[in-house]
């Protein structure tokens, strides 16, 4: 039975991954690194933030910026701040930054010594899942090492830990929407995402 569960939440997501439809990538890099500008405040210069709560944009899967751009615009994905900035981008300008954000580099992370026991945790639930709280394992989506896949699945690798944490948190409580991760999230304790968003951020 349990084995039927995991079964049908792999299905879901392969349904869910082709009915959100993909927006492919079609911008141009040097154009998106001169309207990257207006992100570069929060997001950096090159999509490399400083500051944990802001995500970093570098080396995104193709296609996911755009995405979430449009997703920001439409309300479809609720932040006030990035609801402003997204009113005056035109479907090409989401296109050209998405072009030059997934073009640039984020630095490895890597785990504190403090933190090795709380990423154990993380990598057991990233890798195998958890059959008993029908939660099936991260990396079936967002890949072994964490690359994503484009242009739904997002890069997990070289993200600040505080940000993944906090959009699990949303996932959770359905401050964010989403058919795929909002079931997994509502299932995860607050102590196995914080597990989870510290072994994601390293993973290699």
């Amino acid at each position: 039975m349990k084995r039927l569960v995991m079964i049908t939440i792999t299905i879901s997501i392969s349904l869910a991954m082709f009915a959100a439809g993909a927006i492919q990538a079609d911008g141009d890099p040097a154009a998106g690194q001169a309207k990257s500008q207006i992100c570069a405040a929060c997001h950096g210069l090159d999509g490399n933030s400083v500051l944990p709560q802001n995500p970093v944009l570098a080396g995104q899967v193709p296609g996911y910026i755009a995405q979430q751009l449009t997703q920001f615009k439409s309300g479809g994905r609720k932040n006030a701040i990035m609801a402003g900035m997204t009113q005056s981008l035109s479907e090409q300008d989401m296109q050209d930054l998405d072009a030059w954000f997934s073009s640039q580099t984020a630095p490895p992370r890597t785990v504190s010594t403090d933190d090795l026991e709380l990423a154990h945790v993380g990598e057991k639930l990233y890798r195998g899942g958890d059959s008993e709280m029908s939660i099936p394992a991260c990396m079936g989506c967002h890949g072994p090492a964490g690359f994503g896949i484009p242009p739904n699945y997002p890069r997990l690798t070289g993200q600040w830990p505080t940000y993944l944490k906090n959009q699990l948190l949303a996932f959770k409580d359905g401050q964010r929407a989403s058919p795929i991760m909002g079931p997994i999230a509502f299932r995860l304790s607050a102590e196995q995402i914080k597990a989870l968003a510290v072994y994601m951020s390293a993973l290699q």
